[in-house]
């Protein structure tokens, strides 16, 4: 038996030992993605409680973690190599945070529950932050490229694909969510709101006096309806006006898509954290904005270590990509729990009313934070602001 744990002792110790600092983001990603299977196993036993107790150590393993590395602003920090290294302890204490969250009172896991609504809420808000800075980063970066033609050429049939997969979809909905017989009207409400947006996104971006393009906009456009689908069939089974009412494979298929798009967010915001916007960056990074150097003339003179004066910048905020962990523990709880921490048990996930709302606010987030990205310069120009 000893032999065993020695062996097994060995192989954690090996395969911590390899992870190196381009590969660190991963593992903390994969610590993300275990969470999530954990999550859904022990729901199967112990409902909505045991999600929220594995949210609650999975949210304070990476909010310890983001308050650690406040500050860390070039890799001569010690904090820099806790961030990179230490897996072996990392991962034990990961586990112990999880296990440990077991054994906590039920009032403590109640208030942990009503906290993560604002938390996911949040990074909802972050997400769509996210995709609004890839798109824009995506457009710009090879609109610069305009002496290949093909860029252009992939740029526009990615546009075509994108805004007639978005109102085939709502074509779909329209069969799927208002059948005839019912009174549907909050559904097509939904519906025809979310197209309304979509030719808006279009018709602004294309407007003289704004510097738009119709990538950009025919990116949201997918999402926002992607949004309202996940909203619509969020609603009650009992529901008439939810034709999937008796569908357990489109209410897999839709928790299946919600985990996709968290994890998909995760992955970016980890892979890219701080490397693409201003906001995001840390001070000293060089994607911040800033032109001068990390050290004084004062500082050369005084003789420091050489090692110190040639101290590089981190890359990415090492707080805010350990945030959005943190932020995306408590989504996960939520989407699992369909926004809510009630004990009680559910043969759905992520089905109900709170969960239908949640969307379709964070649709018209979407919506009117992409406006803003479009039309802020002109407001801001009139009101001498650039």
């Amino acid at each position: 038996m000893s032999c065993c744990a020695s062996l097994t002792c060995g192989l954690c110790t090996s395969v911590t030992s390899t992870i190196s600092k381009r590969s660190a983001r991963i593992a903390y990603c994969g610590l993300f993605g275990i969470s999530l299977i954990v999550s859904l196993v022990l729901r199967e036993w112990y409902q909505i409680e045991a999600v929220l107790r594995v949210s609650l150590g999975n949210f304070l393993f990476f909010a310890i973690l983001a308050f650690v590395m406040i500050g860390v602003n070039d890799q001569n920090d010690q904090r820099d190599s806790w961030h990179y290294g230490g897996w072996a302890a990392k991962a034990t204490i990961w586990l112990l945070f999880i296990v440990l969250m077991f054994f906590m009172p039920d009032m403590v896991v109640t208030i942990y529950g009503v906290l993560s609504k604002f938390g996911a809420g949040l990074f909802l808000f972050v997400q769509v932050i996210l995709l609004l800075d890839a798109t824009h980063s995506w457009n710009d970066s090879w609109v610069a490229k305009d002496e290949h033609k093909w860029y252009i050429v992939t740029l526009l049939v990615i546009t075509v694909i994108c805004y007639i997969a978005a109102f085939t979809i709502s074509g779909l909905l329209f069969i799927w969510f208002n059948p005839s017989g019912h009174d549907c009207g909050l559904n097509v409400f939904f519906i025809v709101m979310t197209m309304v947006l979509a030719f808006s996104f279009g018709i602004i971006a294309l407007h003289p006096q704004v510097n738009g393009s119709l990538l950009p906009a025919s990116v949201v456009s997918v999402y926002c309806v992607y949004i309202c689908n996940t909203a619509v069939s969020c609603e009650p089974r009992n529901y008439e006006c939810n034709t999937l009412h008796n569908s357990t494979a489109a209410s897999t298929i839709t928790l299946a898509l919600g985990m996709l798009t968290t994890v998909l967010s995760v992955l970016y915001s980890a892979l890219h954290a701080g490397s693409s916007t201003t906001f995001l960056s840390p001070p000293s990074s060089p994607k911040s904005g800033g032109k001068k150097s990390l050290l004084s003339d004062k500082d050369m003179e005084d003789g420091k270590d050489e090692k110190e004066k040639e101290a590089k910048p981190v890359s990415y905020s090492y707080t805010f990509f350990h945030l959005i962990f943190a932020l995306a523990s408590m989504y996960s709880a939520m989407l699992l729990s369909g926004w809510t921490n009630s004990s009680e048990s559910s043969d759905y996930i992520d089905v109900g009313w709170t969960s239908v709302w949640v969307r379709i606010c964070t649709l018209w987030v979407t919506a009117g934070l992409y406006v803003w990205t479009l039309v802020s310069p002109l407001i801001m120009t009139d009101f001498g602001v650039f």
